[in-house]
Formats: C-alpha cells, structure tokens, sequence
C-alpha cells in the first residue's frame, strides 16, 4: 500500500515538472507600443521567431526598419520595442569601452564618451558622439597606439605564464615566461620578463638545458675539433687537430697565443707554464668559450674568431666596452651592460600639454607637443630629453619654435 502511494506521488510530481518545464520553453507575446509583431499569437514556442515593424515616426531599437526576434527558453532574444526615428541605437566602436544604456537606445541630444582599451587611443583625441536625428554625429575611432606592442616573442621551450592570449599590448606591459620541464633561464640577472617600451619589446630570456637532466651536453675544442676530457680533478682538452704532441707523456694539452707560452693540466688542476713574455691574460678562439654571455636588452652584432661585439637595442646606451674575448682559462672578458637611454613623458601629468598618452625619447633628441589651445591659437612645446631628464619650452606657436624666439 505504501509502495503503491509513493509511486503515486512520484507520477504527479513527476508530471509538474514536465508542466513547468514545458511553460518554461514557450514565451508570452511581446508588449510592443507604436508597432506591429507577424504572426501575432498569445504564446510562441521555444526557437520560434517573430518580425516586428513600426508606426510613422518610430523605429526598431535595432538596425533596420524591421527587425526578427527569437524565443529562447522562455525569453525573446531581445525585447521587442519601437523607439523614436530620431533617437539612436548603440554604436559598434572597436576596442573601445562607454556607459551603455539599460534600455538599449538613447535618446536624440545624448553624448556618450568612449575610452580605448589598453593598447589604443583615440584618433585625432576625439573622445565623444552625439546622437542627432537618429544618427551619430563623428563617431570616436580608436586606433592602435604607436606606443603598443605586437605579439610577444615566441621563446622556444618557454610559454608566457598568467596571461591571455591577446594580439596588442599597451606599452609597460610587463610579460613573464617558464621554461619547460629541464630546462632553466640562463641569464646574468635571472630576469624571466618582457616589457614593451615605444612600441617593443625588450630582449626576452633564453631557456637551456638544466644542468645533471641527461638532455644533452656541449662539445668544447679546438679549431680542428676534440673534446673534453678531465683527469684527476682538472679540466683538459683531448687530442684532436690541435692537442698532445705525441710521446710527451704529459697527459694534459698545450694551448696559447703566438707570443705566449702554454697551459698543461695533470691530475690536480691547471698551472700556467713557464716561457713567453706576454703580460696580459691569455686569449683563446671564442668557440672555446661556449655560449657567448647574454647582455639584456642587447645583443650580438659581429662574432669574429677572436672577439664578440655587441649592441644595445633601441632607447638603450652600451655602458663599458664594445668587444668581449675568450681568456684561455674558459672565461670571458668583462661584458657591457645596456643601460636605459630615453625618456618617458606622459602628456596626462603636464596641464599645459594636449592628452596624447605617453611618449617615449631617445636620450639626447627632441619632440613637440602640442599644447592646450587657448585663444583658439594651435601652440607648441618643445620636449628635450637629456641624461634621462625633461626639459620644455614654454608654449609657443610654430614660427616662434622655428626661429628659437620662444
């Protein structure tokens, strides 16, 4: 008996909820003031669709002078609704942001400001819209910053971490990569970031294979060829096109310059032998040094048999010498550094100044901007960047800056 209940109960609950989910499906008919709907009916089923037009002097709030909308479970894919012909429907600005109205259209006289998203800015700094006669008046544009980055790098077996992929980056934008599973950064100062500075990006990390992983290793000789062999606790290249004179029974390798003497290495380490009159360390081919040293934000720009020399990248300044040789111990030369070299002026900080984002200066060059109108006359200002530092002129029209009267 008490089975036979339950089952009961359980079959009128059941049926409800397929009640409910069945109205759910269905939408009522739309309230549609100033306007008419085909089909007109009092319910519509779920992906059914209607089309609507409107009076004289009234319009869809969407494009077009008809317009369709759609049941979706229980809800018209958008309110159906005839709207004055002079008011406006939302623009379609890309990469650009402003306050939406709740009723999905605005009104004839309405302004709206827009803002760009990161990575953009407003073209000609026009900012804002105003809607007359149904139409929007200079519709705002925005348009990749000259400042903004590209796409990032591709680092091989490395991914940028904490960041969605995205095609414009806005300058200071700061990115972060890993490196794979056995693999490390290699790098004088560990950083593992990128930054985007007038429009590129700084020199990224190099990923290489963790030492003691078993991935692989590095073949160090001669010219001729060779590799490394160690006896004892010391390090000594074996013979090859340039190693041991047969019969010696030195066990180690003679390597020096042309006026210098040699290195033999025996069981315990490396000594300098005795001979030669030169009185500076030793140098050796660059090739016996591995890896040329990474210097960031700079890079190599000629690799001779005896010397690298190096360059900074754009807005940075080589700080100590230009050339790094091989010691014939293994070690390089003193390597330079890149130091920063430009100035970055964000037009948003000056009152004087027309917004116009941030601008980047090399070091030791100019760049004028424009100043706020007043008097309704177009004035200037000349921008200088020195040792990291501003200076401007005062503001002045173009004939004045031209003749240095300002």
């Amino acid at each position: 008996m008490c089975v036979r209940y339950l089952g009961f109960v359980l079959l009128v609950w059941f049926t409800g909820v397929l009640r409910a989910q069945s109205a759910a499906l269905h939408c009522g008919a739309p309230s549609l003031s100033g306007g008419y709907l085909v089909p007109e009916q009092e319910t519509y089923s779920h992906e059914s669709e209607l089309t609507y037009a409107c009076d004289n002097g009234r319009k869809p709030a969407v494009e077009g002078w008809w317009a369709t909308s759609t049941c979706q479970n229980g809800k018209w894919s958008h309110e159906p609704q005839c709207i004055d012909e002079k008011a406006c429907i939302p623009p379609t600005i890309p990469n650009a942001k402003y306050t939406e109205k709740l009723n999905g259209w605005y009104e004839e006289g309405h302004k709206i400001r827009i803002t760009c998203d990161e990575g953009y800015e407003q073209k000609d700094q026009d900012a804002t819209a105003e809607c007359i006669n149904g139409i929007w008046t200079s519709v705002p544009v925005c348009e990749r910053s000259t400042q903004a980055c590209g796409e990032p790098p591709k680092i091989p077996h490395a991914v940028i971490i904490h960041q969605e992929y995205q095609e414009v980056f806005a300058v200071d934008s700061e990115l972060q990569y890993e490196c794979e599973d056995g693999y490390t950064v290699e790098e004088a100062d560990g950083k593992k970031s990128i930054f985007c500075i007038a429009g590129s990006w700084t020199k990224g990390p190099t990923c290489r294979i963790r030492p003691g992983t078993g991935l692989g290793g590095s073949t160090v000789g001669g010219t001729h060829g060779g590799h490394t062999t160690s006896t004892g606790s010391g390090t000594q290249p074996a013979s090859g096109g340039g190693g041991i004179r047969p019969g010696t029974g030195l066990g180690g390798s003679t390597v020096g310059g042309t006026h210098g003497g040699h290195t033999t290495s025996t069981g315990s380490g490396t000594q300098p032998a005795s001979g030669g009159g030169g009185t500076g360390p030793l140098t050796r081919h660059v090739s016996n040094c591995g890896k040329p040293p990474i210097v960031p934000n700079g890079e190599v720009l000629e690799t001779n048999r005896l010397f690298l020399k190096y360059r900074c990248g754009t807005f940075y300044k080589l700080m100590g010498p230009e050339t790094v040789v091989c010691y014939s111990d293994g070690t390089w030369s003193e390597v330079p550094t890149c130091r920063v070299a430009y100035c970055a002026v964000d037009t948003d900080e000056y009152p004087d100044l027309k917004h116009a984002g941030v601008k980047y200066i090399k070091d030791g060059e100019s760049l004028r901007f424009e100043c706020v109108d007043l008097w309704l006359v177009t004035n200037y200002s000349e921008g200088r960047c020195t040792d990291g530092r501003m200076t401007f002129t005062r503001c002045c029209n173009k004939f004045q800056l031209n003749t240095n009267i300002c």
